[in-house]
């Protein structure tokens, strides 16, 4: 059992999130990782950050060989999912199998866990492709995918944090419990990086969205299954994430 390290900032905590979150090739102390816990979520919001520059520069780079919107927009959503290894879509299509599946807790959480997808599952990892591809089309082709990558990066991500801080975990054990629940100043912080971002970013109105996709995300894991888990946190990503996408493509025409 670790200790879980209480100082704000750490400089692991980068390195850590981008292990846990992503797919890129970064170098983690794991017993330091493990020491620093939930603390390190304050670094989340720029795991989005990073992501969003990368998935941005890769779509500059293929408009710039001449790849049609369309196509652009596809390969913005599979570097994604292969960045972040299916992370969120994982979540995402567990909690749409246990949530919609289960007739009780105990049956919502055993199906959570469950490695196999259901058909709420292929459902919901089906929608969530296809609903980003629309609207990565959209704003691929009007060129304002530099902010709103970013923006929505980071938003995403701090929505994650915002639940693991505001509802405790559902089970006994799992990834969202051997985390831990965020200090609250940590929390305070990825919130402050991800709100932050958004106006930088030029786009304040997202934080909106992103808070009430968020509370949507949470009202339902509370009346489901009693709070959250490592899937919700996901699933909570990606319904942030489409709904964040959707909204632009109103903004920005």
């Amino acid at each position: 059992m670790y200790k879980h390290d209480t100082q704000l900032i750490d400089r692991i905590d980068l390195p850590a999130a981008l292990g846990l979150l992503t797919r890129l090739p970064i170098t983690v102390n794991g017993d330091q990782a493990m020491a620093r816990g939930a603390a390190s979520v304050w670094a989340y919001p720029l795991v989005g950050v990073i992501t969003g520059v990368i998935l941005a520069a890769s779509a500059a780079l293929m408009l710039r060989v001449g790849l049609p919107s369309g196509i652009v927009a596809g390969m913005v959503v599979a570097l994604s999912v292969i960045m972040t290894g299916a992370m969120h879509e994982d979540g995402l299509a567990d909690s749409a199998d246990g949530l919609w599946g289960g007739w009780d807790r105990a049956h919502r959480l055993a199906i959570m866990k469950d490695s196999h997808i259901g058909v709420y599952g292929v459902c919901a990892i089906v929608l969530s492709l296809l609903l980003r591809w629309l609207a990565l089309v959209v704003i691929v082709s009007l060129g304002a995918y530099w902010m709103a990558f970013i923006a929505v990066g980071a938003l995403s991500r701090g929505a994650m944090v915002i639940l693991m801080a505001a509802i405790a975990p559902a089970r006994n054990r799992g990834l969202s419990k051997s985390v831990g629940r965020p200090p609250t100043a940590a929390a305070w912080l990825a919130v402050g990086i991800a709100v932050a971002t958004a106006f930088l970013c030029g786009y304040p109105v997202l934080i909106l969205v992103a808070g009430l996709g968020t509370l949507i995300c949470g009202l339902i894991a509370r009346a489901k299954i009693g709070g959250q888990t490592g899937d919700i946190l996901g699933a909570t990503q990606q319904v942030t994430e489409i709904a964040m996408l959707t909204a632009l493509t109103v903004i920005i025409t």
